[in-house]
């Protein structure tokens, strides 16, 4: 078991993808171009909201700024229209035993509104955005929560769905775990390094201290 735990979001604890196309394919037809099939826009999910927009409105990188205005309107009023917890996550945070914290390159205030709408924000002892510290995969915002925890990162692991994740962990460093769920699949989570694979939910439990472990 780690003394800590400490998640990413999209793709990992909450299923966005469906939110999160349709507040980017909204921007782009603000800007005139043609929308993006969810399958292409999964894959530019996952270094923050910037990177997201720059990708779908590639090459056309002069009609960036009004896009990513139009996406944070849409986002921001839709952002729980369709997002929910992965089967399995709610129960295996409830029944953790060691601090949980969230480190995700989506903004901070988006992300504790969502924790915060799916009932779950109270389990975490904090949530740090890809505006309140470096990008993942700098590791500096990891490093600080697990500081702010009083947990060497030897003794917590990180859990994610992405080779972003599994850079991070290497960064800081720290034991990680990858997910199967999320928006990466399995050969491109071992070809980015991942040791240890979990496809659902109850099998963190492990980690986490989870009474079901």
């Amino acid at each position: 078991m780690s003394r800590a735990a400490v998640f990413d979001l999209d793709g990992t604890l909450v299923d966005s993808l469906a939110d999160l196309a349709h507040a980017v394919n909204h921007a782009l037809r603000r800007v005139g171009l043609p929308e993006r099939p969810l399958p292409e826009i999964a894959g530019f999910v996952g270094e923050g909201a910037a990177r997201l927009l720059e990708r779908a409105v590639a090459p056309r990188l002069d009609l960036f700024e009004p896009a990513m205005g139009a996406w944070w309107e849409h986002y921001q009023a839709h952002l729980l229209d369709h997002t929910v917890l992965y089967p399995g996550v709610e129960e295996l945070l409830r029944s953790a035993r060691v601090p949980l914290a969230v480190h995700t390159n989506k903004p901070g205030r988006l992300a504790r509104r969502i924790l915060e709408g799916l009932g779950v924000l109270p389990l975490f002892a904090e949530v740090l955005g890809g505006d309140e510290a470096p990008r993942k995969p700098d590791p500096a915002g990891t490093r600080a929560i697990l500081a702010r925890l009083g947990v060497p990162p030897a003794e917590a692991v990180y859990v994610g769905d992405s080779v972003v994740d599994l850079e991070l962990a290497r960064a800081v460093p720290m034991p990680a775990v990858a997910v199967t769920w999320g928006l990466a699949d399995e050969r491109r989570l071992a070809a980015g390094g991942a040791a240890v694979l979990v496809r659902e939910p109850r099998q963190l439990g492990r980690w986490v201290g989870a009474a079901a472990a």
